[in-house]
């Protein structure tokens, strides 16, 4: 590996390592946001008793737990009653996903996805029961919450659930879900009928509080956290803003909201008003490591909704997704929904969408082994930066070849510590390159030019569902760490465990840089020397830290991407014969070259530096 090559790759590592820490930057740590906490109304928890669907029916009028005696809590009859009836469970199922409703609030309780499964291969739920709450808030003579109160089942096929919460003063709240055979999508349809009598016509909005614990699903916190955050989108924006990664954080909004999503690594929760939320505030809590309930955050919506006037019977549609961040399912409903999986920023999120992607399609549509489509991913992707790369693995091979001219070069000007030595050195060899046909930049740009295919392959893979729980050799899951020895112990930076791909790729790494190196002609450059340690060693170094925890297709990508381009050095080094380069240098001895502008005004700067330093030299010593 030149100088320039190495050059390259520590612009990629520094700006890889920026972008971090700015991302990191920005989320800051928070505490547990409370949201709407209404004044002397507590929040009753949902006791729901389990019943099958087939036995959902239109619920027995229920026996009020108290006596005739007991004060009333609310000054609606009816509402009063409802505050204190028993719960009972729906359930509406397709083939993809089973979700449970409670009568409870009128509101989701649990959803399970059937194609799917956690790490260790128990039932995959979005949320758990008792793990969510949907809420409706609104003045109606008394303000009431609807998570406080039993709803009456009026409606239920095998495809929707209706249930009403009637007053005694005339009409009812409706909540209607309904889902789609093969679509992971709910649709919701919040009603006020008959409400003219009762909500009064001042009263221009209602408010929505969605909260959910998401559960682990992963192998791995840390990875999991990382990629697990808030989502939420404005009208006509290219790509949703976003809180979160691995970081508790809130955000305030203060104009209208078309969505949000609650995205874990691999599933999301979104929740999207196609009349659009007027404002809100969003919230998102991490919990621990070894939380005993193995909940992974704590998302909450507080939303604000316009209540449409002039009439006694309105209805509020919603929709909500509970499923997989897979891109084409995602990019089917036409609401960008698909811009939650972390692709990367404008250039390698396009390369990535229409490159990538595609061609990872392809290959899975013949192949069914994960492991060998990315070794094909990886085959043609190199063959087409091919061009690229080619000029860089050539200006190396052509710069060992320079060895002998080099070495005497480095020979006659001794004194490293000399100026006026070292100028005249740099002048020498930039002539020598010259009068060989090596430009000293050649490996320096190709090298630049392939970052985003760098940077779209680190994006990709962690984010990829389709590898999710996919084994490939040893690696039992291809999106997490493939660990071979697990410590039981957090070791900072380096992490409770040992990935072997991570491995792998990190001594590829260093075997390349030592082919590349292993005849450098400024090996005795002390500058040369530092570029040396960098590219032998903490290149290597870090790479192995940065994909230890991270996803095992990643490490086993870099690890192909390392041995195939030791091929591509070895046979072009095979093509091009030293003796060559050395007649064609020692034919143009003595003969001027044609310069360029670029070269006339850098040997314009060298002889000005000369003469300061003769300058200094005269004033020495005097």
């Amino acid at each position: 590996m030149d100088k320039n090559s190495v050059i390259g790759f520590i612009l990629i590592i520094a700006v890889l390592f920026g972008f971090t820490f700015l991302q990191g930057k920005r989320a800051q740590k928070q505490q547990e946001y409370e949201m709407h906490v209404r004044d002397s109304i507590a929040r009753l928890q949902p006791e729901v008793e389990s019943t099958p669907i087939e036995e959902a029916a239109v619920p027995e009028e229920s026996v009020p737990l108290a006596d005739d005696f007991k004060t009333p809590v609310y000054k609606d009859a009816l509402l009063d009653s409802a505050s204190s009836r028993s719960a009972s469970v729906v359930t509406l199922r397709n083939d993809v996903f089973e979700l449970a409703f409670t009568t409870k609030g009128a509101q989701p309780l649990s959803v399970k996805l059937n194609d799917f499964y956690n790490y260790d291969s128990t039932d995959l739920y979005i949320f758990k029961p008792g793990g969510s709450e949907y809420s409706i808030s609104v003045y109606a003579g008394e303000y009431i919450r609807t998570s406080d109160f039993v709803f009456e089942v009026a409606e239920l096929t095998d495809t929707t659930v209706v249930m009403r919460l009637p007053f005694a003063g005339g009409g009812y709240i409706e909540q209607k879900y309904s889902i789609h055979e093969g679509s992971y999508a709910v649709d919701n349809l919040l009603s006020f009928v008959d409400m003219g009598g009762v909500i009064p016509k001042n009263v221009s909005s209602f408010d929505i509080d969605y909260n959910v614990d998401i559960p682990r699903m992963e192998k791995g916190f840390k990875n999991e956290s990382q990629y697990s955050k808030l989502n939420y989108y404005f009208d006509s924006d290219k790509k949703p803003s976003e809180i979160g990664r691995g970081r508790s954080s809130s955000k305030r909004i203060d104009s209208k909201l078309n969505w949000f999503a609650y995205q874990q690594q691999f599933f999301s929760a979104i929740m999207r008003a196609p009349r659009q939320f007027a404002s809100g505030e969003l919230s998102v809590n991490f919990y621990q490591e070894n939380d005993p309930e193995r909940k992974l955050m704590r998302c909450c919506a507080a939303m604000r909704s316009e209540l449409p006037s002039g009439s006694s019977s309105v209805s509020v549609p919603f929709e909500f997704y509970f499923g997989p961040n897979h891109f084409s399912t995602l990019e089917s409903f036409g609401q960008k929904y698909e811009k939650i999986i972390p692709l990367g920023g404008w250039l390698v999120g396009w390369f990535t969408r229409y490159a990538i992607i595609p061609m990872f399609n392809i290959f899975h549509r013949f192949i069914d082994n994960f492991g060998l489509v990315i070794l094909l991913m990886t085959i043609v992707i190199k063959i087409v930066v091919f061009p690229l790369t080619y000029k860089s693995y050539a200006s190396s091979a052509k710069m060992q070849a320079l060895k002998p001219e080099m070495d005497k070069i480095n020979a006659k000007y001794p004194n490293a510590n000399n100026q006026q030595d070292q100028l005249k050195k740099q002048q020498a060899t930039m002539d020598l390159y010259k009068r060989a046909g090596v430009s000293p930049m050649g490996g320096c740009l190709p090298t630049l030019l392939t970052f985003p295919i760098l940077w779209a392959m680190f994006r990709f893979f962690p984010a990829s569902i389709e590898l999710r729980q996919q084994p490939f050799l040893w690696c039992d899951d291809l999106s997490s760490y493939d660990a071979i020895l697990e410590y039981g112990v957090r070791i900072p930076i380096f992490g409770d465990h040992l990935s072997l791909f991570a491995l792998l790729m990190a001594v590829t790494m260093w075997f390349y840089s030592k082919m590349t190196l292993k005849s450098q002609p400024n090996a005795g450059d002390p500058t040369a020397s530092s570029m040396k340690f960098m590219s032998l060693w903490m290149m290597p170094i870090m790479m192995f830290f940065i994909c230890n925890s991270l996803s095992a297709a990643l490490s086993y990508y870099y690890l192909l991407s390392q041995l195939i381009a030791m091929i591509q050095t070895w046979v072009i080094r095979k093509s091009i014969d030293p003796q060559k380069i050395l007649d064609k240098v020692h034919a143009s001895e003595g003969k001027p070259l044609p310069k360029s502008k670029w070269q006339q005004r850098l040997e314009q700067a060298q002889k000005m530096q000369q003469q300061q330093l003769e300058q200094q030299r005269r004033a020495g010593r005097r």
